[in-house]
């Protein structure tokens, strides 16, 4: 198997996180910049990360996760796990919009209606996700919880939100951060 994807990227952590008793080889893509060819030539989504297993390919993380699970017979996510990845999704895509915003030199700090809704995602999801926390839905270490360390993880590396308020978060992210390979994988490194 080959990970196609970036080491900073949050949903590339997940994957990787979620392969780490798997062998496989890492390719390690600058998507913004050298790597933006390569990654053309292997998909054509042109998003991270991708999956070459044998003549499969598989794009976007969270199909990536189905195809893992079902290949290392592992039960499938319920209806509430993936109704937690969507949550988890949608507050990482609005980070990342911001984040490419700033990159480009936008003022994401307007009071503009594009820059106002990616805001609100990401505070009510990060609040419910929170809250979610609170009750105990991210006490296992399983896919859904890998994927909201990384959001968290990746979140506050890149200084996108203020955490007042929802500090289980960093509270949950703290609790994981010996598990394996998550230092490995962390982005601070790359």
């Amino acid at each position: 198997m080959q990970l196609i994807g970036s080491t900073t990227s949050p949903y590339v952590r997940r994957v990787r996180l979620l392969l780490q008793d798997q062998p496989y080889d890492f390719v390690n893509l600058d998507i913004y910049g050298q790597g933006r060819d390569e990654l053309r030539r292997r998909n054509p989504a042109l998003k991270i990360p991708m999956l070459i297993d044998g003549q499969q390919e598989v794009y976007d993380s969270r199909i990536i996760a189905r195809y893992l699970h079902a290949k290392m017979n592992v039960a499938g996510l319920t209806w509430d796990q993936e109704n937690q990845l969507t949550l988890i999704d949608a507050a990482n895509d609005s980070c990342v919009t911001l984040l490419l915003s700033k990159r480009s030199g936008l003022d994401v700090e307007q009071d503009i209606l594009f820059y106002n809704l990616q805001r609100e995602r990401i505070m009510t999801t990060l609040r419910t996700l929170a809250a979610m926390v609170d009750e105990g839905q991210f006490g296992a270490w399983n896919y859904p919880a890998m994927c909201l360390f990384c959001l968290v993880d990746w979140v506050e590396f890149r200084d996108l939100v203020d955490f007042t308020g929802i500090e289980s978060l960093i509270t949950l992210r703290d609790h994981y951060t010996t598990q394996a390979m998550v230092a490995e994988t962390d982005p601070r490194q790359a």
